[in-house]
């Protein structure tokens, strides 16, 4: 059966096509009962607004938003050449992809940028950055201003407003501790835990989901509290080399934010760890090099360019009151190693 069209919505509802159009694009001048009407008939015969077609007759352009960490990392690296992907096959669908750049570690000069955005000029946002009450409140009132919001890679949980599209990061986390528990296999001894910041909801429950389990299958193992790096090399190495010393019985080190470089630089800068299981996070060149050699165990990952994409959909899905399909914003955990790593990337590394 064909999809319903405007002229069937104006038939079942008994009023004119100019009502219909002046409904669907929320246009003073109707009464309340007529809006009631139409949106009982659109119920009625599941009608589903071509808002391709719409936009192209209004004119209309959807300009979003990537707010991204102002560092320079190979993840970023591949969320930026994701962006510009989608800008080129979205042009048709007149969809307008900007990128600004912020201090994550730093909520006060975030906030600014986040509260710099008009309605006039942006109409969807996606934030990455580490939760903070400062920037709850300013997605919060982004939000009030009418600019659809959705938090990227890591969770904002308690701006409602704000929809997640990443990994279930609790559910990585457990996958990392049911590969460290079984790769280790009956040794005893220290799990060193580095990542960039506590602050960032991804890391905390990558950490609660990894605790459950080695609490559950490891208790050979100590688990260590977390090493917070800022993503400052000098930091990194200090740490890493003052752990390392301190702790002659490691057997495994999760490495457990999205840039792993600097710590993975720090590590092989010391005399070679052998026996020592390592995980880490997101399939860069780097870590691809690194699992090809031997160094990395495995690597926990998410589709960068389906994170993006999503990001786009559900932005325009809230932006026009549309809903969206769950499975298919769903983002999936993946697991590399050496052994199933796509072709693609086995020369990437080299």
């Amino acid at each position: 059966m064909s999809r319903p069209t405007t002229k069937d919505l104006a038939k079942v509802a008994g009023v004119s096509l100019a009502t219909v159009d002046r409904v669907l694009n929320e246009r003073p001048g109707v009464r309340q009962t007529t809006v009631e009407r139409v949106n009982e008939a659109i119920k009625a015969i599941d009608f589903v607004r071509d808002i391709s077609a719409a936009n192209l007759a209004r004119s209309k352009e959807y300009k979003l938003v990537f707010l991204l960490p102002d560092h320079d990392d190979e993840f970023i690296d591949l969320i930026l050449e994701a962006i510009a992907e989608a800008n080129r096959s979205l042009t048709h669908e007149r969809t307008i992809v900007t990128i600004i750049r912020a201090p994550a570690n730093d909520p006060r000069r975030l906030v600014e940028e986040i509260d710099k955005l008009s309605a006039t000029e942006v109409d969807g946002v996606a934030v990455m950055t580490p939760e903070t009450p400062q920037v709850r409140d300013a997605i919060s009132r982004m939000d009030a201003r009418g600019i659809a919001v959705v938090a990227l890679v890591s969770n904002q949980p308690n701006a409602e407003s704000a929809y997640f599209v990443g990994i279930n990061n609790e559910a990585a986390g457990r996958t990392v501790g049911q590969l460290m528990a079984r790769f280790t296999g009956e040794k005893h001894g220290s799990v060193l835990v580095l990542t960039e910041t506590m602050q960032s909801r991804d890391s905390q429950e990558r950490r609660l989901g990894f605790d459950v389990i080695m609490a559950k299958y490891a208790q050979r193992l100590k688990v260590c509290p977390s090493m917070e790096t800022y993503g400052d090399s000098v930091r990194t190495a200090q740490i890493v080399r003052s752990a390392l010393q301190s702790r002659p019985s490691i057997v495994g080190i999760y490495l457990m934010n999205h840039d792993i470089y600097e710590a993975m630089q720090a590590i092989e800068a010391l005399s070679p760890l052998q026996n020592v299981v390592i995980i880490g996070h997101e399939l860069t060149a780097h870590t691809c090099a690194r699992l090809i050699d031997g160094t990395l165990d495995a690597v926990i990952s998410q589709d960068v360019g389906h994170l993006v994409r999503s990001s786009i959909r559900v932005l325009k899905a809230k932006i026009t009151s549309i809903g969206t399909v769950a499975s298919q914003e769903r983002i999936r955990i993946e697991i590399t190693l050496r052994e199933n790593m796509p072709e693609e990337r086995q020369t990437v590394g080299r």
